[in-house]
């Protein structure tokens, strides 16, 4: 299978990266300065921007190695356990900060809300600026016609989009420190700093959320959300010279990549004379997206599977 990384992806996650990694400095010295629990719970979801950032690049430098006897899909898959992974460690630090504002709540301390409301217009700012470079990647790839364009897009890469996830769900936190410093500095209320906290650590589980459940998907063979087995099984046995499709399986290598099984019933023929059959199969999968396909003509259903069409 071939690889679907590009140099102008890999450059945006290493401009992602240093951006966000001078976010996190300046956010936790920030926070010990101004004693703000909320600064330093973005602070703590910064860190696992700079974290998730850095193992989605390695993953899609390890998935453009080569495929191998022992690994005949290559290593595609290591970008969906890289997004498993930074979905695992979300909820970790969300247990974190739902912890620490439980205590911050009963134990409240003085909090510099004009100097925490400094960094946390800076570090929205950057954010912002992170996110725009992340999610400007999808202009990076070639579409093929309307359909296979949309199907593209549908399967953007896990990897990228837990990323981004990270990235969006700490600018909508760091909106959340602002509102809690200037709630503070024109009220006094201290009480709204471990109240933000949790707020922040609500983003965060929902962010754990969307980005575990795609990637479990993957891992356990489901059918890629974007598309249906009904209506590709219809398209394929629309197909003239097809009698019927069963046994047929749909599911994802990576994100990126889908593949597709099948058994096709056809009259009884020469290869050479189905070569014509399999040509319009294949066009019409790729409206789908999927390229990666492995189909098997039948003279009479060889009773695996269930029959979609008839």
């Amino acid at each position: 299978m071939p690889p679907h990384t590009n140099p102008a992806l890999e450059k945006r996650f290493l401009l992602s990266l240093a951006l966000t990694l001078a976010i996190l400095i300046a956010e936790v010295l920030g926070g010990f300065w101004t004693s703000s629990l909320a600064l330093l719970s973005d602070a703590a979801h910064v860190f696992m921007d700079v974290f998730a950032l850095g193992l989605s690049y390695l993953a899609l430098r390890l998935s453009d190695l080569p495929a191998d006897d022992r690994h005949t899909y290559g290593f595609h898959r290591l970008e969906v356990i890289a997004a498993l992974i930074n979905g695992v460690t979300l909820g970790a630090i969300a247990i974190e900060i739902f912890t620490e504002s439980w205590h911050r709540w009963f134990n409240p301390q003085p909090v510099k809300s004009a100097e925490m409301l400094v960094i946390a217009v800076i570090g929205l700012v950057v954010n912002l600026v992170v996110a725009f470079v992340l999610g400007g990647h999808e202009h990076d790839h070639d579409h093929e016609g309307e359909d296979g364009a949309e199907a593209h897009e549908e399967a953007e890469d896990l990897n990228v989009r837990s990323a981004f996830l990270h990235v969006v769900g700490d600018a909508v936190s760091s909106v959340g420190v602002i509102v809690a410093a200037g709630v503070i500095w024109f009220t006094g209320w201290e009480w709204v700093d471990p109240l933000m906290s949790v707020f922040i650590g609500i983003i965060i589980v929902l962010s754990s959320w969307r980005v575990l459940k795609s990637s479990l998907h993957i891992l356990i063979e489901g059918v890629p959300e974007h598309l249906s087995v009904e209506k590709i099984g219809a398209s394929m046995a629309g197909v003239p010279g097809v009698l019927d499709v069963h046994d047929l399986h749909v599911w994802s290598i990576c994100s990126g990549h889908v593949a597709l099984s099948a058994h096709v019933v056809t009259a009884d023929q020469t290869i050479a004379d189905s070569n014509g059959i399999m040509a319009e199969l294949k066009a019409r999968l790729r409206q789908f997206g999927i390229e990666h396909t492995t189909i098997q003509f039948e003279c009479a259903a060889c009773g695996q599977g269930i029959s979609l069409c008839r």
